[in-house]
């Protein structure tokens, strides 16, 4: 708990289990997500609030970039509705985001607004905090926090990029380049809050688009 790394990779690891947990828990989903909402702000909080930065510098810009991944994001799927039934996305290995059993139309409305606090507000942070914050810098150097927020190095921003997108699963191809475009903002602001904001705007617009027209994959 007293390594520098540990407030920017804790939360994350957290967060992963409780993806890998996901319908697994002996919980109904109206209790499992709020829970999930309240112990991952808690951690936030108590073990990470000091290296959170969410001061936003250019707040049109990073809402531009944030839209502009959201319709990354979509765009294969809207254009070419088979185009994820290929073996590329579709495999034993990357398999698929798993979801309720009648998908997540079936929850009550306070356990969708847990599921999209999550979505819109934690895991901007949380990821942000790990990839960008703490990943591009640590494979520079292990000593991370003397390299400055959003130095480009181009094996770092490759592997982040890179990993960024396997996290994603299914998504992976998307998820690359959400991963570069994230990880190019980083360079050119060198602001974790313009980072989150971006990565925020785009995981509203997902949700939004989600919950208006039931594309619930991509939760």
């Amino acid at each position: 708990m007293n390594s520098p790394s540990f407030p920017f990779v804790f939360p994350f690891a957290v967060f992963l289990a409780f993806v890998g947990l996901d319908g697994r828990l002996p919980l109904a989903p109206a209790v499992e997500y709020p829970l999930r909402v309240v112990i991952l702000t808690l951690i936030l909080w108590f073990v990470s609030r000091r290296v959170i930065d969410l001061r936003v510098r250019q707040w049109l810009p990073s809402t531009l970039i944030g839209i502009a991944v959201f319709a990354i994001w979509i765009a294969p799927d809207v254009l070419f509705p088979w185009y994820r039934q290929h073996w590329l996305f579709t495999n034993p290995i990357l398999g698929g985001a798993p979801v309720p059993s009648s998908g997540y139309d079936s929850l009550p409305w306070h356990a969708l607004v847990f599921r999209a606090t999550r979505a819109v507000i934690l895991v901007p942070i949380i990821e942000e905090l790990f990839w960008r914050a703490w990943l591009m810098r640590w494979l520079i150097r292990q000593d991370f926090l003397s390299v400055p927020l959003g130095t480009y190095q181009a094996t770092s921003f490759c592997i982040t990029a890179l990993l960024f997108a396997a996290e994603h699963g299914a998504y992976w191809d998307v998820g690359l380049l959400a991963g570069v475009s994230y990880n190019a903002w980083v360079t050119r602001t060198r602001s974790l809050g313009d980072c989150i904001w971006a990565h925020a705007v785009t995981n509203a617009c997902l949700s939004a688009y989600v919950v208006a027209f039931g594309k619930w994959r991509y939760w």
